[in-house]
């Protein structure tokens, strides 16, 4: 892209110009810049850099690709100190719809190699009669017995102190399972009438994934986190669902009338916005809260039937710990530069490095486990943030990014085609002809992001793991 000009390795920067208040800078390899980028991705992060209390630069990750408002894989931090909240704004858009869609995985005990194609099909059986798979998907759990604004405000905790789910739980989850500043009334009546989807897996590209720790680049911290050379391991990769989609649907809209008002010229639509300290900036923070702490709770539920699934399989839960649990689409209060920051983090991870204080106490001197999921039948990482991620606000790509659209990837990809790139994963959920759109040749390759981040320093790699069988959704 003729805009974007080197500024080290792996680092290309899209100096300001025209509205632009502050510069954007892209982390990725030559390779996946001449093979990848997306105009479209760029403009959206020129766009964000438009706006008010922006602070410099913004960021584009490895798997960037275009998004609604910020791209998929976009960064960006607003000034958040007392004196600038009056001018500095929050965007639903620049969050996303799938708020807090997230990862939070599970190590066991078990070989993965005592696992052959046939028990993998019946664990898969055992999970989807459990945990629905699709879009629109209600919830087979029924009554948890859980008031409603219990779980919204205080999210995985709520679930664990009713039963589902161990003590030890939150202490491997972002914000420790529940995201403070939640209240349900700031949530439409809409959006509530959509929360009837914990424990359900969603569409898109989300996914229960089984896998094996095929490799280990540092042994003392996989040992940290429970992750040992050919042991299987359990992803679980969703979001707030319709919940939080019509949280972000509404406030979009709200914003997006409201700009004018704040005399707020937006970029574009997708990144409608208002003051931080504003009625309706408020507003939103306390309602994305809210699908925040839902998601952590979907996960939670997700994790104790993940453990019920393998007990009613084999008669006993083996390990099923949780490694950690982290956000994608979420707005954060953080400090950087020893100022207070508004951080949006859409298609984006959060990887504190050792010795942060935010870290969770389990892994205060190491830093968390940072969790990138491949495309579906392709390779995942646990990372760990450095020093050095600072420069990121401590941020880190979230996958691999798409290369395709949907619509591109189900006129490309045949069924027999999807089945070839599936190789040796099981599959299961809803029928392979309706998630052709995830085959792995619609994302871009998973080494080449990961990489792109942990040759420079940002991150560092501690395991990779194989996929030996998956559910999607629709």
């Amino acid at each position: 892209m003729s805009r974007l000009i080197p500024d080290g390795e792996n680092r290309w920067r899209l100096p300001r110009r025209a509205k632009m208040r502050v510069d954007a800078l892209v982390y990725m390899s030559r390779r996946l810049k001449e093979a990848h980028l997306e105009k479209g991705a760029l403009d959206q992060l020129e766009d964000s850099a438009a706006l008010p209390g922006i602070l410099d630069p913004v960021i584009g990750m490895p798997d960037l690709h275009q998004g609604y408002g910020l791209p998929i894989g976009g960064v960006m931090a607003m000034r958040a100190e007392e004196e600038d909240i009056g001018e500095s704004v929050v965007s639903a858009g620049a969050v996303g719809y799938d708020i807090n869609c997230g990862v939070r995985l599970l190590s066991t005990d078990l070989e993965a190699a005592d696992l052959g194609r046939d028990d993998l099909s019946s664990l898969l059986d055992h999970l989807v009669r459990r945990i629905p798979p699709g879009v629109g998907k209600s919830s087979a759990q029924g009554e948890i017995g859980i008031d409603f604004e219990e779980v919204v405000t205080r999210g995985a905790r709520a679930l664990v102190d009713a039963g589902y789910g161990r003590s030890e739980d939150p202490e491997a989850i972002e914000e420790y399972g529940a995201m403070e500043g939640a209240r349900l009334g700031a949530v439409t009546a809409k959006a509530r009438q959509r929360a009837d989807q914990l424990a359900t897996i969603g569409g898109g590209n989300h996914f229960i994934e089984l896998g094996e720790v095929e490799e280990v680049y540092d042994e003392d911290l996989a040992a940290r986190f429970d992750l040992h050379r050919g042991r299987l391991s359990v992803m679980i990769h969703t979001g707030s669902r319709g919940f939080g989609h019509e949280i972000c649907g509404h406030y979009s809209s709200l914003m997006g009338k409201a700009a004018k008002s704040y005399g707020i010229d937006l970029p574009n639509k997708g990144l409608a916005c208002v003051p931080i300290s504003s009625r309706e900036g408020r507003d939103y923070l306390a309602a994305m809260a809210c699908a925040v702490n839902y998601a952590f709770a979907n996960r939670q539920l997700m994790t104790h039937e993940v453990r019920g699934a393998f007990e009613d399989f084999m008669g006993r839960v083996p390990g099923l710990a949780v490694v950690y649990d982290v956000a994608h689409n979420i707005a954060k209060f953080e400090m950087h530069r020893g100022s207070k920051a508004l951080v949006h983090r859409k298609g984006a991870t959060r990887a504190l490095g050792p010795g942060h204080s935010e870290n969770p106490r389990r892994y205060s001197d190491v830093g968390h486990p940072a969790i990138v999921p491949g495309s579906m039948g392709t390779a995942s990482y646990v990372l760990v943030g450095t020093d050095q991620t600072a420069e990121t606000y401590f941020s880190i790509n979230h996958g691999a990014g798409r290369v395709m659209s949907r619509g591109q990837a189900r006129k490309s990809i045949d069924l027999g085609e999807f089945r070839r790139q599936l190789g040796e994963v099981v599959y299961g959920g809803v029928s392979p002809k309706k998630v052709i759109d995830e085959a792995p040749s619609a994302y871009k390759d998973i080494d080449d992001v990961v990489d792109s981040l942990a040759d420079i320093g940002i991150t560092r790699k501690v395991a990779r793991l194989r996929p030996m069988a998956v559910i999607k959704g629709s």
